[in-house]
């Protein structure tokens, strides 16, 4: 007879040992990373440096395919249908998580998708048109103040990070905006560098050069702490808005139930592919840095950060497209 002390053991081998050899045999086909935008912007740039890392790391191809449309729902749905073996994932942000979440309903990512790591965090820039004259977010609130509904943003569109981060600076600091979306942030740049919109958050490497030339003026960094790339520039949390915090982020997912060895193996592969050398310096020029975190951090971090931008759009009254 079996001691019933060991009689659990021995039940929980045989699962045991089809999870250690479903990590061990892992991939044993190509692996496809779907970017649920076009190329080039900082989605894209993250998925390729992985498909580098895992080619590399995996000894098997690894494939980037671009199914931009539908405001992210094109490749959402594509990953969605995928086998949940590991061997189809996505690098998406927060704009593309929001799309999937909607506005009203409680969301656990882990209900939709298996979320795998977030890769990087960074935040945006308060930049601002000269012509307003103001030097820092104190003097931007209460310009604002004196001249409600006079001012209009640009964002990289609709329900994006960059969008909702200037809805809830509005929010907080009791000030009315007109939002107005663009097909990408290269677009509104060109607008706000012209004066036909008074301010946008963007990312640093967007606004960048017209900084640096006096085109526009980046008067704070959106991230609770000041960022170790641009330490001289303040936060909004210590220049006017106390308490404000907003970053746009980007992770890796695959399909909803992979096997957590799976998932494992390919969070550490990524967190060493996002943390080499080379790769810190590719990321800085996008402003980022890497933030490797692993599977069941990553999913509470989603959850949490997504109720927050459900509570500003259903409190702004924003309609996701």
């Amino acid at each position: 007879m079996i001691p019933r002390r060991v009689l659990p053991a021995l039940l929980a081998a045989p699962f045991l040992a089809q999870r250690a050899a479903a990590q061990d045999s892992f991939p044993t086909r190509g692996i496809s990373i779907i970017v649920p935008f076009p190329p080039g912007g900082g989605t894209d740039v993250l998925a390729r440096i992985l498909a580098q890392h895992f080619q590399e790391s995996f000894k098997q191809p690894v494939v980037v395919e671009n199914r931009g449309g539908g405001a992210g729902r094109i490749g959402m749905q594509q990953l969605q249908r995928g086998a949940a073996d590991g061997h189809t994932l996505m690098v998406t942000s927060t704009g593309g998580i929001m799309g999937l979440a909607g506005a009203h309903d409680a969301f656990k990512v882990e209900a939709a998708l298996t979320p795998v790591t977030l890769l990087a965090a960074p935040a945006y820039v308060v930049a601002v048109h000269p012509s307003l004259g103001v030097k820092d977010v104190a003097g931007l609130i209460a310009l604002a103040k004196q001249r409600p509904g006079a001012f209009s943003f640009g964002s990289s569109g609709t329900g994006a990070a960059s969008h909702l981060a200037a809805e809830l600076f509005a929010s907080m600091a009791g000030i009315e905006m007109l939002h107005v979306p663009y097909r990408g942030t290269g677009p509104a740049l060109n607008d706000l560098m012209g004066g036909r919109i008074q301010l946008m958050f963007a990312p640093p490497q967007t606004v960048a050069a017209a900084s640096a030339s006096g085109q526009v003026q980046s008067i704070a960094m959106t991230a609770e702490r000041r960022s170790t790339l641009l330490p001289g520039i303040p936060t909004v949390n210590e220049s006017g808005l106390p308490g404000y915090s907003a970053v746009g982020w980007f992770g890796l997912f695959g399909p909803r139930g992979m096997p957590a060895p799976v998932t494992a193996k390919i969070a550490a592969e990524a967190a060493q592919g996002i943390t080499t050398d080379a790769t810190r310096q590719r990321l800085a020029a996008l402003g980022a840095e890497p933030e490797p975190m692993s599977p069941d951090a990553f999913a509470r971090f989603i959850d949490v950060d997504i109720a927050k931008w459900q509570q500003v759009v259903r409190e702004r009254g924003i309609t996701l497209e």
